[in-house]
């Protein structure tokens, strides 16, 4: 079989033996690119801005891997909060399920950060030093030259800038943004681990974003993929009106349909693809086929909304159902998901604590008397500094040697406290429970946590 061609102009991303065309996007304009000159840079201010907002004296979110710490908006998980973090990924996971069904992929052309850096950064660099779409298709089959080398030089060294600057910022959710100031100003093998990510994430953003590009959410993305079962003929998507622009065919072409086959949807798609062919896994929803037909209709004096955000049913004339058993059950479960989250959340203690035994006899006998030897194992899951107090208790006679019986914790603090128990072996009967409670001096609240006295058997 022969291999066909390679055509710059074709606005396709993959030719049929599988080849790959590099996209190059022809300038739109409109209400929806509008909306997203916008959208993007507020995006990119909150990526920039919450490494660097401080909440409760912590950053607004902050992965602390090495000491198992996770900051969000002024609250505090560790590791034993594992269960919280994964309610909260699954939801969001869910949330972005949830909205496809409603209105399709609006997240990937409004708020994927592939979207949002590739258009908002990326390519508006390429076409600030290359021009407009057929002034890079005329560099892209010019021979090469001083100018030609010198302008691509530029375009890749700026390219490595922005993704420094994005791989930097990515690594400040990690090491906080404090550290990561002193890193940059220290030698790089002092700290060889956080320089050995910066480097690789660099690349990766680099290799993506100059060259890799839509084959992400192509190839690599499982989101796209999931579409098909996430949405139905009443999800609002991007979609061509066949019945009001078929037939195609010239402007003057009196048996036409409203489409004159003009391909500026096809010219602006950052994917490459013909929406009128349906709706297809490519589509991003990122609507640039919506303003550049809106353009052409309005000069060709015809009404808008050929290309249109509508679902399926209601760009075949049909009436769209709003209401349907599947936004019944998504709603359903994503309300319970809410629900037991902030149930765990109002009933979280802010503090852990655990009773346990030392390691070695269970019981000691001095003299006449058995000892219990414990440790309680405290925690501060709380934001700020608080002091606790511990009262032990038993049923039985005993005595309890507790050297901190009130203590002061600072956040995410963590402390062992002994604990010994002892009584007379002659009052000893069977074993009974030792109770420990913690209170929270500050809020009030509350833990309790039992362990058994061990002692010899008694006959």
């Amino acid at each position: 079989m022969s291999r066909m061609p390679r055509d710059p102009l074709r606005a396709s991303s993959i030719l049929p033996d599988g080849r790959r065309l590099k996209i190059r996007m022809a300038d739109v304009a409109g209400r929806f690119t509008r909306l997203k000159a916008w959208i993007f840079p507020v995006l990119m201010l909150v990526y920039a801005a919450l490494p660097l907002i401080r909440i409760g004296g912590q950053p607004a979110v902050f992965i602390d891997i090495g000491h198992r710490r996770f900051y969000l908006l002024g609250m505090v998980f560790n590791s034993q909060d594992a269960h919280l973090i994964f309610f909260l990924l699954t939801g969001a996971i869910f949330s972005l399920f949830y909205l496809t069904a409603l209105y399709g992929r609006v997240w990937c052309g409004f708020a994927c950060p592939q979207t949002v850096f590739l258009e908002g950064v990326f390519r508006r660099i390429e076409r600030w030093i290359e021009g407009s779409r057929s002034a890079q298709i005329h560099l892209a089959r010019a021979p090469w030259s001083l100018g030609k080398a010198g302008k691509l030089g530029v375009k890749h060294g700026l390219y490595l800038v922005a993704a420094f600057l994005i791989a930097h910022i990515f690594l400040s959710y990690f090491v906080s943004a404090d550290h990561l100031f002193l890193f940059m100003n220290g030698n790089p093998l002092d700290h060889p681990t956080a320089f050995i990510w910066m480097l690789a994430i660099t690349t990766v953003v680099y290799f993506n974003f100059a060259w890799f590009r839509e084959q992400l959410c192509l190839i690599v993305c499982p989101y796209g993929r999931l579409q098909s079962v996430l949405i139905d003929d009443d999800a609002i998507v991007v979609g061509y009106d066949a019945v009001r622009g078929e037939p195609r065919g010239k402007k003057h072409n009196p048996r036409r349909g409203d489409c004159i086959n003009c391909r500026r949807c096809i010219d602006v798609c950052p994917t490459g693809i013909d929406i009128r062919n349906g709706t297809q896994l490519e589509c991003v929803n990122c609507t640039a086929c919506v303003d550049a037909c809106d353009a052409v209709m309005e000069k060709i004096g015809q009404s808008s909304g050929l290309i249109r955000y509508d679902s399926q049913n209601g760009l075949a004339g049909k009436r769209r159902r709003l209401l349907r058993p599947r936004i019944f059950f998504y709603t359903a479960l994503l309300l319970l998901g809410a629900a037991i989250f902030v149930a765990t959340m109002i009933n979280r203690q802010g503090f852990d604590a655990n009773l346990m035994r030392l390691q070695g006899a269970p019981y000691v006998r001095q003299g006449a008397v058995i000892r219990n030897q414990y440790t309680i194992h405290m925690v501060n899951k709380s934001p700020k500094e608080a002091s606790f107090s511990i009262v032990p208790r038993s049923k039985e006679l005993s005595i309890f040697i507790l050297p901190n019986p009130t203590l002061i914790l600072k956040s995410l603090e963590d402390r062992q406290i002994p604990l010994f128990v002892e009584m007379p072996e002659a009052a000893f009967s069977s074993e009974f429970t030792v109770s420990v409670t913690i209170t929270n001096r500050n809020t009030g609240k509350t833990l309790t946590r039992e362990i058994p006295f061990l002692g010899p058997e008694v006959e």
